[in-house]
């Protein structure tokens, strides 16, 4: 496998209500995958975590992060596919990584230390308001308030398209027609 071939990162979300037998064989799937037509880089098991929002009435999943090396475009078609149709994957995203990316942080004892600051003080004071270490700069917070490296640019916010009007509708409602036209 040529050195320059692209990094990607797989997250799986995948479904603590099913079986174990089951959850672990799209996630051994995209592995084989990964193994047969790239490079598996790493793999790291982020534990079961809540959901920021339901999927499918679930309000938490078994996360997961592979990284991982390809150089033709169909091995991410086969991992598209695969857990496209796989009912145990709540949601995937696969990511182009661009290069000099700094590596995923190990979320493991990131939830850990999370849980021990929350259990010494109330949610939302301590952990938030540490102090940065003697020469560390406060992490850049993104459009949403979330985190993000000091090295990262800001990513812009997506302009929202304005609604199309559904096909047949009139403009009996009052006001006047889109266009300015009488």
């Amino acid at each position: 496998m040529p050195a320059s071939a692209p990094t990607y990162d797989l997250v799986m979300l995948l479904d603590l209500e099913a079986e174990d037998d089951a959850r672990a064989k799209p996630l051994a799937d995209a592995r084989a995958a990964i193994e047969a037509q790239g490079q598996l880089v790493r793999h790291d098991e982020w534990g079961s975590r809540a959901l920021a929002y339901a999927i499918d009435r679930r309000s938490a999943a078994e996360y997961h992060l592979l990284q991982f090396h390809a150089d033709t475009p169909e091995l991410l078609r086969t991992l598209d596919r695969s857990l496209r149709i796989a009912d145990e994957v709540l949601r995937f995203r696969i990511i182009k990584l661009r290069p000099g990316v700094p590596e995923a942080p190990d979320m493991r004892s990131a939830h850990a230390g999370a849980r021990r600051a929350g259990a010494e003080a109330a949610p939302g004071t301590a952990a938030q308001a540490a102090p940065a270490q003697a020469g560390e700069s406060p992490p850049a917070r993104g459009p949403a308030g979330e985190s993000r490296p000091a090295s990262q640019p800001a990513r812009e916010p997506e302009q929202a398209a304005a609604p199309a009007e559904p096909e047949g509708s009139s403009q009996a409602g009052g006001g006047p027609p889109p266009n300015g036209s009488a």
